[in-house]
């Protein structure tokens, strides 16, 4: 009988471990999901920051304040739904200028199905990609006006 290594990414359901048996249920609560799906998109270059403008905004503001935290809301830009088997990702993106949209959108679509089926046992069933900015570059010190 073989046994599983680490290096095994098939997804847990076909591992052999399944999330509802005869001997009990395990539920996996949808931020659980959402945190998984966070850092894996941000895992893939190109993908500059997660969310939509107002959310952005409200994260940065948050992430400055003294009890904002050390760092960006992995969620932030992230909604699931979860059954008792399936979870079906929406995910919000803000992409670096110059990267191949279609190409980030695939490369974040595959790491979000993997680390979450590897992870959790559930079946993806999709991943949507809105992709509703791009990032330009860090803004310079403005430019002093042409005339007084």
């Amino acid at each position: 009988m073989s046994q599983q290594t680490s290096t095994d990414l098939r997804p847990a359901t076909q591992q052999g471990h399944a999330l509802v048996t005869g001997q009990g249920k395990t539920s996996i609560a949808d931020s659980v999901v959402e945190k998984i799906a966070g850092v894996a998109a941000r895992e893939v270059s190109g993908v500059h920051e997660m969310g939509r403008g107002a959310a952005r905004t409200f994260g940065t503001i948050k992430e400055k304040l003294p009890v904002g935290g050390s760092g960006p809301n992995v969620t932030q830009g992230v909604k699931v739904e979860v059954g008792e088997r399936q979870a079906a990702i929406d995910i919000d993106l803000v992409v670096d200028y110059g990267v191949s949209i279609p190409d980030v959108s695939q490369s974040v679509r595959d790491n979000v199905i993997q680390r979450i089926e590897r992870m959790t046992g559930l079946e993806v069933t999709e991943v949507n990609i809105s992709v509703d900015d791009v990032f330009l570059g860090e803004d310079s010190e403005p430019e002093p006006p042409r005339v007084q």
